[in-house]
């Protein structure tokens, strides 16, 4: 099998946590769920042109900001601190999928909070 390595990945396609996904069996023994695969999913920045993760942006460039933790509804790029919509960016047009996944970011990092003491905002 031949790869052509300067063809760039398929970025930016939003991903629906309601909508079906493989996981191998693997991953399910590790207890890896769709929702973090969606989450560490990497993204390439319309700006800058570098890649980053909602993990990477809500534990990077929004660490500081008071509505990190609030639902809200954008991702910062860690790199050029651009701010983008979720909706359209990571998960699809959905106002449904756009509150579940900035509210799953916001349980792990403050279930990492609660686990380290570590004071995130």
């Amino acid at each position: 099998m031949s790869y052509d390595y300067d063809e760039r990945p398929s970025y930016n396609t939003p991903i629906s946590p309601r909508a079906p996904m493989w996981l191998t069996p693997e991953e399910r023994a590790a207890g890896i769920h769709k929702d973090l695969k969606i989450a560490a999913r990497r993204f390439l920045c319309p700006n800058c042109g570098h890649e980053f993760s909602l993990f990477q942006s809500r534990a990077v460039a929004c660490k500081a900001c008071p509505q990190a933790n609030q639902n809200c509804p954008y991702v910062r790029c860690p790199y050029c601190d651009s701010e983008y919509p979720i909706k359209g960016f990571i998960v699809p047009d959905s106002k449904e999928d756009q509150v579940h996944m900035s509210a799953y970011a916001d349980k792990v990092f403050n279930k990492w909070q609660d686990s380290y003491g570590n004071n995130r905002r």
